[in-house]
């Protein structure tokens, strides 16, 4: 059934002029922000993750959208979050985090980090504490970050929480 409603969905969005197609993107964005899902005109694969594990774990609350270093807190134990994500498709498979700044000198307790698939839902989830996600990134000069890639083998790092089941129960 979800492969009929993408190919009738892929029909109607075929017959339409690029123009048509760019305003419905615009239209779909500002409804999400509306719905309080997405914060920014971006890509929404970062605010979305946002939105899914605050939605999860209910104590947690969105920090501003210009605070730079972490992206949610703990209103209970005030433990900060830098929340990531990464969307796989069948055209790019990188699980590359984007750039996490200031890994030395961190501004947050935890990464929770999201794999989502093609159609934007959850493949995969996690929370790590900071010093067991340090060794796992490699520093990128040119950006002036570090960079992690977001394979099995970091479910393993110790203390590592596997959320994928609790974020997929959220239901959008």
């Amino acid at each position: 059934m979800a492969r009929e409603r993408k190919s009738a969905a892929t029909s109607a969005l075929k017959r339409k002029k690029p123009a048509e197609l760019l305003m419905l993107h615009s239209d779909i964005m500002e409804e999400l922000r509306d719905r309080g899902i997405v914060r920014s005109a971006n890509n929404p694969t970062g605010d979305l993750a946002e939105y899914i594990f605050c939605k999860a774990f209910k104590t947690w609350e969105r920090a501003p959208n210009s605070k730079a270093g972490f992206d949610a807190t703990c209103k209970r134990t005030k433990k900060k979050y830098q929340i990531k994500a990464r969307r796989v498709t069948s055209r790019n498979n990188s699980r590359q985090l984007s750039a996490i700044r200031e890994l030395d000198n961190p501004h947050f307790d935890f990464l929770a980090a999201i794999i989502f698939n093609e159609r934007y839902e959850v493949e995969k989830a996690i929370i790590v504490p900071h010093r067991s996600i340090r060794t796992r990134c490699t520093y990128v000069k040119r950006t002036n970050s570090y960079k992690l890639m977001l394979e099995d083998d970091v479910w393993d790092l110790p203390k590592a929480e596997d959320v994928t089941k609790k974020l997929k129960a959220v239901r959008l």
